[in-house]
């Protein structure tokens, strides 16, 4: 019978040294979600009174290229967003982050000037898939939802 639970114990052994090393792999710390690049989706206003649902009708494309700046040693990325509502526009916003686990939350403040709705506060999250976010301002509450380009490219070819 001891020669019987040898063979057993050995192959016990070797899954729980197994299960032992990828817990190991696990508690490393995350990585970095590329969050640099193109980004495209839409954005919209956002009416708390009304739930969670969007009015599509109301939404605009929105297109946003990410860079990552070094400013002293500090990682800062900058988001450029571009679109059309009633004109062409381009901003491009300083973006404070802090990883949290596989994610970057972020968060701002931007004055867009008095034509464009003036001082914007804004937080967001992105991460490999989505970029995603709810700014307010005096005059305006809203969302917008990114993907990556190259994701949304082969969305659309499957469809």
């Amino acid at each position: 019978m001891t020669r019987a639970l040898l063979p057993l114990l050995l192959i016990f052994g070797v899954v729980a040294t197994a299960a032992v090393a990828q817990g190991k792999k696990k508690s490393g710390p995350p990585k970095m979600p590329e969050i640099v690049g193109k980004w495209i989706g839409d954005w919209g206003p956002y009416d708390p009174a009304k739930g969670v649902a969007i009015d599509k009708a109301k939404c605009k494309q929105l297109d946003c290229s990410v860079v990552l700046k070094d400013d002293g040693g500090a990682k800062v990325w900058e988001a450029t967003f571009e679109g059309e509502c009633g004109r062409p526009y381009k901003y491009t916003i300083k973006m404070e982050g802090k990883q949290a686990g596989e994610t970057v939350m972020f968060k701002g403040t931007v004055d867009l000037g008095e034509q464009d709705g003036g001082v914007y506060d804004w937080i967001g999250r992105a991460n490999d898939d989505e970029f995603a976010g709810f700014y307010t301002s005096s005059h305006h509450v809203g969302v917008f939802r990114l993907a990556k380009a190259k994701a949304k490219a082969k969305e659309a070819a499957s469809e």
